[in-house]
Order: structure tokens, then sequence, then C-alpha cells
């Protein structure tokens, strides 16, 4: 068995970006612009490496928030291969091995997933059985009750040497194996992960996935959201849900 520990960073819409509901991009709120990965065998040494920057097509001019993070630019992805051909090689790097994913926090399986699933791209290639590291970390790291610690946070606590930037997929995914060698036992397994958007259509109600938004600012942020801040982040959902601050454009 061997284990991909993967990364991934991410672009949104453009402010003022004039894309209509039309382009049918609600449903693919953030678009895959770097993938970053290594495969372990069952001794923790790395085998193989994938790091590939992707040209937006959905959104395609970087989000300033995004560069200032990530420190990818339009320049830098002018040039890239587009998603499909990206996630063509990324299969390859797979391969058919037996695969558990490794990720910090579910949120990179579930974007990975939905952003094959906008292209009506083939998902049964992607291992379901999957560890989520920061769950693991977050409780031998003695984090507080139902909070999840930040990747840099895990790596200053265990005293993993810093090589290279945060919010690179590349670099995030070394830093998740790192961290998942430190805190690896045998009460650790592998869980399947659940990922049929069909049976959404035939919910009465939907429900935000609450655990889900917060893991994603905190990624975004890459620290631990404090209590007040999930309120407000909540808060916030609902309130747009309301409607009462949509403008309509003449």
């Amino acid at each position: 068995m061997n284990y991909i520990i993967y990364d991934l960073e991410f672009n949104q819409k453009y402010p003022d970006s004039t894309e209509t509901k039309s382009d049918n991009t609600s449903s693919l709120p953030f678009e895959i612009i770097q993938i970053g990965a290594l495969k372990l065998n069952e001794s923790f040494e790395t085998i193989s490496k994938f790091n590939a920057l992707i040209k937006p097509t959905v959104y395609p001019k970087i989000h300033p928030y995004v560069e200032s993070l990530t420190k990818i630019s339009n320049s830098k992805v002018s040039l890239c291969k587009s998603f499909v051909k990206v996630y063509e090689d990324f299969l390859k790097f797979i391969d058919k091995d037996e695969i558990v994913l490794c990720v910090w926090g579910t949120s990179d399986i579930k974007e990975l997933i939905r952003n094959v699933k906008f292209y009506n791209l083939p998902s049964s290639s992607i291992p379901k059985y999957y560890i989520d590291v920061q769950r693991y970390a977050s409780k031998h790291l003695n984090a507080p009750k139902k909070s999840r610690i930040g990747l840099k946070t895990a790596v200053d606590i265990l005293n993993i040497q810093v090589n290279g930037e945060f919010h690179d997929a590349f670099n995030d995914a070394y830093y998740t194996g790192e961290v998942f060698k430190h805190i690896y036992n045998n009460t650790i397994k592998p869980d399947i992960y659940q990922f049929d958007f069909h049976k959404r259509a035939a919910e009465p109600k939907e429900k935000i996935d609450t655990a889900a938004l917060i893991d994603q600012f905190e990624k975004m942020y890459n620290r631990e959201m404090s209590p007040e801040e999930k309120s407000m982040i909540k808060l916030a959902y609902i309130m747009g849900k309301t409607r009462q601050f949509i403008i309509k454009e003449k």
C-alpha cells in the first residue's frame, strides 16, 4: 500500500467579474490552479513527486487575494496545462496501486471531486480511502475539543524544518507528509470518503456543511479560527441566504 499526500491551491471569482450565472460558475466556487503531491511507500519513503500549476479557464484572472496568498500570478499560469490535462497526469502519478489519500482536512478531496465533475471527467480512479492528517494531528497535539490545528502551527510544534513557503501546494503536501510521519501510530486508520453528489437532488432541504466551511477558511488563513470568527462566518452565511443584501444591476 502507498500513500498519496496531496494539497491544492484554488482561484475564485475575480472582483467585478462579468461572468454570469449562465457560465455555470456557481457549481465551481473554487477552481484548482495547483496540485502538489508526494507518493510514500509503507515505510514512509518518498518514491515519487508531483507538482503542477494549472491555467484557470473558469476564472481566468487570478484573484488578488489568491495571488497574495499563494504567489501564483497570471503570468505563471498563462502557459500551463488545463485542469483536464493535469488531472490526466495526476491519475498517472497515482497509478493503480493500492492507495490511501492523506490530506490536511477533507476540503481538498471535496474540491478535487467537484472540479472533476465540473468537467465531466471520471472520478472513479480517485482513491476512496483517505486519512485526514489534520484531525489526527489536532488530537495528537491536544488541540481544544472540536477545533482543528493549522498546518504551520503543527509544523512549528513538531519542530519540522521549514524549507519553503506555506500556501504552495507542493510545499504544503510535503509538510503534511512530515506531520503524518511524526504522529503516525497503529490507531490511525483510513476512512472511506463519501462523494456521491447525485444524492443532493433527492434531499428536500439543503444544509450548509459548517465543518467544511470552517475548514476552508482555516486552510486559506493557515490557522485555527477562533470561536468568535466561526460564529461570524456562520452568521455571514445565514445573512447572505436571506438575500437582503442583493443589489440588482441595471
